[in-house]
């Protein structure tokens, strides 16, 4: 199925070229974050419905290292084809955590992305999302005496794909799969996991003004460690993910969007000598961002994020407030 989809969508490029418009599109953003805890702050701001709510496993000797202040930019480039066989739109978008007083753990990330409309009311995207070389923290590389430690990285590569369709004027379905390897430094390779995800996706517009979503994924992920019984460790978990949320159009140029979600992971290690045999973690978090439209081109944004996450093996609960400020604008 998926090598059919990728066969119309190459189509419709190549047989409608001579005659395509194409319309180019280029948008940046920049935000500006204060986050009291800097280890937690990119998997709090890349959780979400269409982000990457399943972050690595996060240990609690990484947490509580401070706040800081960090600066996010990102652009959009797109490219949009349109044939006899429907509009396909291709972009591009890099996007960059940059820390002010822990420049060591400033990273980057890029998405390469297509849209295929077949019709009006059906579509489907393909996305290709890779974070390279993430520092997580410093880490406990063995739990041998005396104790030691390592800073230890991840590569993320994940790839994306996801139906779209309108069943009416105000409700849309969407259903999406994920596919991905995440990729640690050689010392903790233990952790390397396979994983996969699906899950539904539910849009009601209640009002002219008003659209409200509900969401839910499931995934499963598998780490190498499950085959090393002298690793002491498999960091192999189900994952749950359960969103709502609503965009709404307060005043003319002024909108509001909010999301709450809640994930639990449930490790499934069956090793004897490893902590997470049986545990479990939950996170809950709330999302709120500010939009007011200045001009056609250009908005400014304000963004709150909390976040609580509790792994029961150490009886703790790990917070993440960050605040933000920003502007975009359309090229």
């Amino acid at each position: 199925m998926l090598l059919r989809v990728l066969f119309l969508i190459g189509l419709s490029f190549v047989a409608g070229i001579s005659e395509a418009f194409a319309e180019w599109s280029v948008t940046a953003n920049g935000n500006i974050f204060y986050t009291d805890d800097v280890a937690l702050f990119s998997a709090t701001r890349r959780s979400g419905i269409d982000g990457d709510p399943s972050q690595p496993v996060l240990d609690v000797t990484r947490t509580g290292l401070g706040s800081d202040m960090v600066f996010e930019p990102g652009f959009l480039i797109s490219n949009s084809i349109t044939t006899g066989l429907g509009r396909t739109v291709f972009s591009i978008k890099p996007q960059g955590f940059i820390f002010a007083v822990n420049p060591e753990w400033s990273q980057a990330s890029v998405a390469v992305e297509a849209l295929h409309s077949f019709t009006p009311n059906t579509a489907i995207r393909l996305r290709y999302f890779t974070a390279p070389d993430q520092l997580l923290g410093n880490s406990e590389v063995s739990r041998a005496e005396p104790e030691v430690f390592a800073n230890e990285r991840v590569t993320s590569h994940i790839g994306y794909m996801r139906f779209e369709q309108r069943l009416s004027d105000n409700w849309e379905l969407r259903f999406q799969g994920r596919f991905g390897k995440r990729v640690y430094n050689d010392t903790f390779a233990r952790r390397n996991t396979t994983f996969w995800t699906i899950g539904p996706h539910l849009f009601w517009r209640a009002t002219e003004h008003l659209r409200l979503f509900a969401g839910y994924h499931y995934e499963r992920g598998l780490a190498n460690g499950r085959h090393e019984l002298d690793a002491e460790e498999d960091a192999s978990y189900v994952h749950h993910f359960v969103a709502v949320g609503l965009d709404a159009e307060l005043m003319p140029h002024l909108e509001l969007e909010l999301d709450f979600h809640y994930e639990r992971n449930n490790w499934t290690s069956g090793l004897l000598e490893d902590e997470r045999n049986g545990e479990h973690e939950n996170i809950f978090q709330g999302t709120g961002r500010l939009l007011y439209q200045v001009t056609d081109r250009t908005s400014l944004t304000l963004f709150v994020q909390r976040a609580n996450r509790r792994v029961n093996v150490h009886q703790t609960v790990d917070h993440n407030t960050n605040i933000g400020i920003g502007a975009i604008h359309r090229f």
